[in-house]
């Protein structure tokens, strides 16, 4: 999984490197950190109301859109997966 991971951060870098029109993931980083963080903002309630309901396929679709959205403003940030992977790995040492 962790691999798929870094192959999608690969791809949302080069989104964010070389623009393109009807990109999504472009258009998000044509309007800036804000939209991005809205969307993370959205994709969590979206996936908190999935989970309190129960339904897995709901769960799982809300957790791979707030993840992929998470991604994205890592990539913003200049932060990649790997580093949060190595925070995640340090605390269970």
């Amino acid at each position: 999984m962790a691999t798929f991971i870094h192959e999608l951060q690969t791809l949302i870098q080069d989104r964010q490197k070389n623009l393109k029109d009807g990109s999504y993931t472009s258009d998000l980083f044509k309007h800036g950190i804000d939209r991005i963080l809205r969307k993370v903002g959205e994709e969590s309630g979206e996936f908190i109301i999935a989970s309190k309901n129960g339904d897995a396929n709901e769960i799982t679709a809300e957790c791979a859109d707030l993840i992929y959205h998470v991604l994205v403003a890592l990539t913003q940030s200049g932060v990649s997966f790997s580093e949060v992977e190595k925070e995640l790995s340090s605390r269970h040492k």
